[in-house]
């Protein structure tokens, strides 16, 4: 553990802890930020009315929207030229989202993810291969940074030219591998393709994030690679990564809850969910100076875990999310994730990493095709072999889903792969 004086407190702890915590935040963000103080009036909340947690579902949200009316920097606290350092979001749905952070928020932002690490058992001896982006996004800085905290070696690659990663990799000798898990899994098959011996590859734990991702995945990354891999979170929004971890026994994700507050609300209703169940994960801030952060709804779909962990830490564990509730598909009345669609896919021999669903208007109706890439032996051989693996697919996701997909088998390595986040929904309904 990197911070064992508070990764250890326990339940208790924890929750006194974070009322304080959040009583300094809401004070903080009403007489700093104009738009919280706006929204606190709008109904009709001061600070001093929060006075137990629970009193947390007083307090409006925060969404992506208000980012966006606030654009660049009306939700920040201090002024912009106060700030160390300012990130951004990919902007893929219109402007970037723009964060900054104190120096101080850089520090505590650089011991959180040195927890992440030390949490999937990374350690000063360590050689890291950092395979994200660098720039305005923030995991390429927030892993990097917070690796250098914790005594680790850092090689800052940034994505792209996979081949020249798997050189320096196999030059340099990395013992962890920072990047997302599908390009992690494309890595894996560069190698296999480039005729490396996956023994010869110095390679023991991955940190992985950025997309969601299932435990098919996982295994199937671990197969290929020979290594570790471990699940992390976090979001510009909030922090960057560092919001959560997974630790050796990678059963859910640690949220480092004496920073971040953390609720699981329907996404329709936005009332709490009963313990235990999935919806979607709502977080506060509690210790952000430049950019304090009341009840964003993140969008996640998740559930959390409050029960003690083997490795000790009482802190709350949120599941690997299944999807986002902005990216679920409904098709034919059926509501379905693509890690759904992942999870019933790896379970079939000769099914390969990449899938895309294709989203399309017929008629009136929403038409989805999965594109599946398989094996070269089994696409290339005869019609025989290729319609009993359509049929395993088609029953694969009838049994899970109960739901029947048109389904095209296609040759391997004829999808576009990623060098950051994997796009598996490419939706064509808006062309028709």
């Amino acid at each position: 553990m990197f911070q064992p004086e508070f990764e250890l407190l326990s339940r208790s702890q924890i929750e006194e802890l974070q009322l304080e915590r959040l009583q300094k935040t809401i004070t903080y963000a009403y007489e700093n930020v104009k738009a919280y103080k706006t929204k606190l009036d709008q109904v009709k909340i001061k600070p001093h009315d929060i006075k137990s947690l629970d009193d947390i579902a007083k307090l409006p949200f925060t969404t992506k929207e208000d980012f966006r009316q606030n654009y660049p920097y009306g939700l920040f606290a201090l002024n912009v030229k106060s700030l160390a350092r300012i990130h951004a979001s990919s902007g893929t749905t219109g402007k970037s989202t723009i964060v900054g952070y104190t120096k101080r928020d850089l520090d505590t932002w650089s011991n959180l993810v040195a927890r992440l690490a030390a949490c999937a058992g990374v350690g000063s001896d360590d050689i890291v291969h950092i395979a994200f982006g660098y720039g305005l996004f923030t995991g390429g800085f927030g892993l990097h940074y917070g690796l250098e905290k914790l005594g680790a070696t850092v090689i800052p690659v940034s994505s792209g030219n996979t081949k020249r990663q798997i050189q320096l990799i196999m030059d340099l000798k990395p013992t962890v591998l920072v990047c997302t898990p599908s390009y992690a899994l494309h890595i894996a098959e560069t190698l296999k393709k480039e005729g490396v011996d996956i023994n010869n590859v110095s390679l023991k734990i991955g940190l992985f994030g950025a997309e969601p991702w299932s435990e098919q995945l996982r295994k199937k990354i671990e197969g290929a690679m020979h290594i570790k891999a471990y699940d992390n979170y976090g979001l510009s929004e909030v922090m960057g990564p560092g919001v959560s971890a997974e630790c050796i026994y990678q059963n859910g994700m640690h949220i480092f809850e004496d920073h971040f507050y953390a609720e699981i609300v329907d996404p329709k209703t936005l009332l709490p969910v009963k313990d235990g169940e999935y919806g979607e994960l709502v977080l506060t801030t509690l210790t952000k100076e430049a950019l304090p952060i009341i009840r964003y709804r993140t969008r996640d779909i998740t559930k959390l875990n409050k029960s003690k962990c083997s490795c000790g830490r009482s802190m709350s564990r949120m599941s690997k999310p299944i999807g986002r509730s902005d990216d679920m598909i409904i098709i034919r009345g059926v509501n379905v994730f693509p890690t759904q669609i992942e999870e019933a896919l790896f379970n079939i021999e000769g099914v390969m990493s990449i899938y895309q669903i294709i989203l399309e208007k017929e008629e009136a109706l929403d038409k989805a095709t999965l594109l599946v890439e398989v094996t070269e032996n089994i696409f290339f051989d005869e019609m025989k072999q290729q319609r009993l693996m359509l049929e395993k697919i088609k029953h694969e996701l009838k049994t899970l889903l109960g739901l029947e997909l048109d389904v095209k088998l296609v040759e391997p390595y004829s999808l576009e792969r990623s060098e950051g986040k994997a796009k598996r929904v490419i939706d064509k309904r808006s062309l028709y």
